[in-house]
């Protein structure tokens, strides 16, 4: 268990809570708020780079993930400063990805530029429709033609672009969708996040479907339809998913998104970040505070903003690495799993190979298209503790 994350990689993520606006369908951390601090945000942020940095000196960094909220409103240099804190603590893989996540409403070319001479070397656009109207109902701050221009300027900077579409929306058709997914692959990008829209509790949308006060849903069949339907369109358009709602042309692959779904280690800093990090033997699982004014406090007053650092059992973490890899193109190790001190039943992976849902070659473990539509289904079976 000591080593298992090395199959991974170890990673660095990075959260800025703040967003322009809050939408309605979105449970992440984020805040809206028309005053922030970016000094006190640098040293908190610095601070705990060196905290952590402290605990897992010498390593090999992958990769780096600005996520959020909307990352594309940090100015440059507060990035700027985050990465140049990096080699103090860790060496930097020669293919180290630095990602930062942008909305259109924020993209700005003079702010890109600036991202990527501090080092982001990949930008991942949420642009989620294709359609006015739908961006509107999503409560999106740009329109088509936004995202659009976005798109050039992102092409024209960073080397790796990566661009969000949501589907299953209200009133949307399947042959809607087609035609969408369709106009998003003729602009060639190299990697595509295509997520089915999920109703979450706490959330404005819930809310309003709590109240029946959200129509046109598509229900479960057409949902369906959709999602083999994108699978069989990027396919053929050169981009396979190489994970449920991830696709992308060979080589051009989220390497830090690769991590979670491998089991990597990872560093979660930031309001609300959550990580896992392995220390003499035992992984963890960590959190940190939600509130960012109260996280800024904790790192001041504190020396870290982490609440919670829970040591994970064998079978969990047995469990999560099997949960993760299974979205995956290539699947789980078997053999790591056994490592863990851990077995999955084979009568149950036989059962489940007889009936299409699973591929078993070796010691790979491996989900069908059919498997990877009804993944919580597999798990659930071959997880039933």
């Amino acid at each position: 268990m000591a080593d298992d994350w090395r199959h991974g990689g170890f990673g660095l993520y990075i959260h800025w809570p703040f967003c322009a606006a809050k939408c309605p369908y979105c449970d992440f951390n984020s805040h809206v708020t028309s005053q922030i601090d970016f000094d006190r945000w640098q040293t908190a942020y610095l601070a705990e780079l060196d905290r952590t940095g402290a605990e897992t000196a010498g390593r090999v960094l992958n990769s780096v993930y600005f996520g959020g909220g909307t990352p594309s409103l940090m100015p440059p240099g507060l990035v700027g400063a985050i990465l140049e804190r990096l080699p103090d603590h860790w060496r930097l893989a020669n293919d180290l990805e630095i990602t930062l996540e942008a909305n259109p409403s924020s993209v700005e070319a003079e702010r890109f530029a600036g991202y990527r001479a501090a080092g982001v070397n990949r930008v991942s656009l949420g642009v989620q429709a294709l359609n006015d109207a739908d961006l509107r109902a999503l409560g999106r701050l740009h329109d088509v033609e936004q995202a659009l221009r976005a798109l050039d300027v992102a092409k024209s900077t960073f080397e790796r672009v990566n661009f969000d579409l949501i589907y299953a929306r209200q009133h949307q058709s399947l042959a809607d969708w087609q035609a969408e997914l369709a106009r998003a692959l003729a602009f060639g990008p190299d990697h595509l996040s295509l997520y089915q829209l999920t109703i979450e509790d706490g959330t404005a949308f819930g809310d309003r479907f709590r109240r029946g006060k959200l129509p046109g849903l598509p229900d479960e069949d057409i949902a369906a339809d959709m999602y083999f339907a994108t699978q069989e369109l990027c396919e053929a358009a050169g981009l396979p998913a190489y994970e449920v709602s991830n696709h992308a042309k060979p080589g051009q692959e989220s390497r830090h998104n690769l991590i979670y779904w491998r089991g990597g280690d990872y560093l979660g800093i930031g309001p609300g970040a959550h990580g896992r990090i392995t220390h003499n033997g035992t992984r963890y699982a960590t959190e940190t505070e939600l509130s960012p004014a109260r996280w800024l406090d904790l790192v001041a007053q504190n020396g870290t903003g982490e609440t919670l650092r829970d040591a994970l059992s064998r079978k969990d973490h047995a469990g999560e690495y099997l949960m993760m890899s299974l979205r995956t193109l290539e699947g789980t190790d078997l053999a790591r799993i056994t490592a863990l001190g851990e077995e999955i039943k084979q009568s149950k992976i036989n059962e489940l190979c007889e009936i299409g849902l699973l591929l078993k070659d070796g010691h790979m473990l491996r989900a069908t298209h059919e498997g990877r539509a009804v993944l919580n289904q597999i798990i659930a079976a071959l997880l039933p503790e």
